[in-house]
């Protein structure tokens, strides 16, 4: 039997060990950063970034990893690593953009030569298409046994990223579900919290990004009565096609689940207030606009209030709430904002303490 050398036996565990962790983790995005994690310090570089690509094929976020050594008081040496997350990029280097839009075209790993150095990618596949690509900077191409590596560490990634999705997606709609919601709900309050959040321009300039955002309850009307008319086919078929609407209509940037039932909650962002109105009434439009098989015309009620990092999020879940209530109340296919509720004096700006989000 052919003995192995000592640094594949080391490898080999080493890897296996750090595949297991990752496919232990049950949430996407701490997923994608264990990816990073895992094929960095494997490939010697201290720098490793993923693209993700959204259902059209559009840059949708960058996660850069980074390591570094540091020095304390004591002289004693410790690694120290970085993760960045850009929510909302814009351009990317030409570089980088030349390099993944080869990968694109040909579906496989290509390079690039910048200032003596590397620049590699590797395609992130699911569903039989590109969703993404890896990337580092090194000064040697990659050698047969770290490109079967890199291949195999993804693939693994890619499935296991494909059945952590299916189970925070709704079956009949594909959208991302109330345990999506409710599992992600606190590192989407922090990033919308975050005063430092910033879009990537070409020149590297970080430029701080001044938006506001807004949640928001959708409901469809009269839902129970297409159901007990109709029956539960014609039902879906309704929620199917509501929730195709709502896609189209919303932006690519929007968040949108299905909560339970006829009921959807949407995360937008928008400068102003009037801007989140637009948006809002563009869904309630385009939905009374479509005629529907069988139940040919139908509306939605919308209620949705300010996202206030000072505010606990199950109060602005209330007050999206009860806008939604209220609109339900004064005659249906309605968009209600709760500040313009407060204003003409159907709701008081009630606190509510210390209740639980879910």
């Amino acid at each position: 039997m052919r003995m192995l050398n000592n640094a594949s036996q080391f490898r080999a565990p080493g890897l296996l060990g750090k595949l297991g962790a990752m496919t232990s983790i049950r949430d996407t995005e701490l997923v994608e950063q264990s990816l990073l994690r895992t094929l960095g310090p494997l490939l010697g570089v201290l720098d490793t970034s993923l693209y993700r690509l959204d259902d059209e094929q559009l840059l949708e976020r960058i996660i850069h990893y980074h390591r570094s050594k540091e020095i304390d008081a004591q002289g004693m040496g410790r690694m120290v690593e970085r993760i960045e997350e850009i929510a909302r990029p814009s351009d990317v280097c030409p570089e980088v953009a030349a390099l993944t839009d080869n990968i694109r075209l040909l579906g496989k790993p290509c390079t690039r030569s910048i200032d003596g150095e590397m620049l590699i990618g590797y395609p992130l596949v699911g569903s039989d298409e590109v969703c993404g690509y890896f990337v580092f900077r090194r000064d040697r191409e990659v050698a047969p046994n770290e490109d079967a590596t890199i291949r195999g560490v993804l693939e693994v990634f890619s499935n296991y990223y494909a059945l952590l999705d299916m189970s925070q997606r709704d079956r009949l709609t594909g959208l991302l579900n109330r345990q999506a919601l409710e599992s992600n709900f606190e590192r989407i309050w922090s990033a919308m919290a975050r005063p430092d959040s910033f879009n990537e321009k070409t020149s590297g300039r970080r430029t701080a990004h001044h938006g506001k955002y807004w949640l928001a309850f959708i409901d469809i009307d009269y839902f129970k009565q297409v159901n007990d008319t109709h029956g539960h086919m014609v039902g879906d078929e309704i929620l199917l096609l509501v929730s195709r609407l709502m896609q189209q209509t919303f932006r690519s940037s929007d968040l949108l689940y299905r909560y339970g039932g006829e009921e959807f909650v949407s995360i937008i962002s928008a400068e102003n207030e009037l801007i989140a109105r637009n948006v809002f009434e563009r869904v309630r439009l385009a939905i009374e606009a479509h005629m529907f098989p069988r139940v040919e015309h139908l509306t939605v009620s919308i209620g949705y209030a300010e996202v206030d990092p000072e505010v606990l999020p199950v109060e602005v879940l209330s007050r999206a709430d009860r806008s939604l209530y209220q609109a339900k109340q004064d005659g249906r296919n309605l968009v209600y904002d709760f500040r313009e509720l407060v204003e003409r004096g159907i709701f008081q700006n009630t606190n509510y303490g210390d209740a639980e989000l879910f």
